[in-house]
Order: C-alpha cells, then structure tokens, then sequence
C-alpha cells in the first residue's frame, strides 16, 4: 500500500488523530461480570469490552469540501488494524461483472486469500487484468460467458482494468483485518467490535492516496475525516504491456 502524501491529507490526518486522541468513547461495551465459583466449576471468563469509531468522511479538494458532482462518498472504505495483529477474517469468493463495458461492482473489499470471479456479461471481448505486486493477475482475452478468477494474496489495494477498453476500470481492497466499512451516500461509515488499545485507521477513496492515522481505543467518536482528491476520475495508466492505448476496440 502506497505510503500517504504529505500536505493537506498529512494535515488532516494529524487533526483527526488529536480529535480521537481527545478522551474516551463514552459507549463502550460493559464487560460482564464474572460467575462466582462454587468450587465444582471454574469461574467463566470476563469477556473483553469493545468499542465502535463512527463519523463522516468528507471529501476535499484543495482543503474545502469538494463540489466535484461525479465524487463517490460511498467509494470510500475505513479500515481499522489493531497493534495486536487480530485473526484473519475467513477468505470467501465474491464476482464483478463486466457489462456495459464497466464492471460492477466498481469496489469490492474482500479478505486476504479470497477469490474473484470476473464473469462477462457483454457480448464483446474483454482482458482483465492488474499489476498490483503479488496480486497481479491477467485473464486473458475473453468472450462472454462465466470469465475466470484471480485470488488476492496480500492486503492492498489492487487496480483492475481492461486491455481492451481504456475507460474501464474497478478496485478490490484485501483486508487482513475484520474491522472494516465502506461510506453510504452521505459519507457516514461505523466500525463496531473494536479491540481497546493501540492501532492503526486507514481512511481511502478510489480518488485519493491512503489517510492513516494512529489511534488507541476508547476513543471519542462522531468524527469527521477529511480526505483529500488527487486522483481523476479515470485513474491514469497504461496496458498490460506496459504501453499506451491505441483506441482500438474489439468488438
């Protein structure tokens, strides 16, 4: 995962941190209390408090909310990592469709060691592909039908295009962790079951670079995050190979 930019995103990381950082989240899980023993059974477990981080993330331009009408809140996901590294969240199988020359969904988040099917829905060719580290994958070019799959090894974030058609593009962002949420239509987004102590917020939209912040939890919570938008709405790059376009299309 690409390491934050400096300037308006660093900024706003470091106001969120010292908002979070401010006091305790007053709706914490209350412990329950444990089962005095009778000397026959053993006192049960003292199950651990958890906590929730919830708030609103709003998208910038140059410091100030964006007026961009073609910017998705909802493209937006909010992942919290624990400093005690958590079980890894069950990988699973999930699909995203090629149809109408734009796949669907856009976004897919899905845990470390999950597969992806990319069934084609249009009656033209479509190639697949992405060059994302170890979660590079090429499906070749193919017609409409079921498609193939690509499994994700490594959390990050994986770009997906087509070879054939330039304007095609999506995102799945692999987890290693279980607390995680996409933004609805306004922006709000809720984690729940949080571990308290040390960890790490990584706050993304599919036009901007990565926000992190440190946060230790409890932690106090609505909170407003703000992100800033440096990418277009096509992301820039090139062909499998490597090499520009042409504008060829099949089909």
């Amino acid at each position: 995962m690409r390491r934050p930019r400096r300037g308006c995103a660093t900024l706003f990381a470091a106001a969120l941190q010292a908002v979070l950082l401010a006091a305790p989240a007053p709706a914490a899980a209350a412990a329950e209390k444990p089962i005095a023993s009778t000397g026959e059974e053993p006192a049960l477990p003292v199950p651990a408090a958890t906590y929730r981080v919830h708030g609103v993330v709003q998208l910038l331009e140059k410091g100030k909310p964006s007026s961009d009408p073609t910017l998705q809140p909802r493209k937006t996901v909010v992942v919290f990592e624990p400093a005690l590294k958590p079980r890894a969240p069950r990988a699973l199988t999930a699909e995203m469709s090629t149809a109408k020359k734009e796949f669907a969904p856009r976004l897919l988040v899905v845990p470390v060691g999950s597969t992806v099917r990319f069934p084609n829905l249009d009656p033209i060719l479509h190639n697949v592909f992405s060059i994302s580290g170890r979660n590079s994958f090429d499906l070749g070019l193919l017609g409409k039908g079921p498609g193939k799959v690509a499994t994700f090894r490594e959390p990050g974030i994986v770009r997906v295009f087509c070879n054939v058609h330039h304007g095609m593009f999506a995102y799945v962002y692999v987890v290693a962790t279980p607390h995680w949420a996409t933004a609805g239509e306004a922006g709000k987004f809720e984690l729940q079951g949080l571990p308290a102590g040390p960890g790490r917020l990584t706050i993304w939209n599919e036009r901007s670079a990565p926000t992190t912040v440190d946060l230790t939890l409890p932690a106090r919570s609505p909170v407003t995050i703000g992100v800033e938008i440096t990418m277009p709405r096509i992301p820039p790059h090139k062909n499998k190979l490597g090499k520009s376009y042409t504008g060829g299309n099949y089909g």
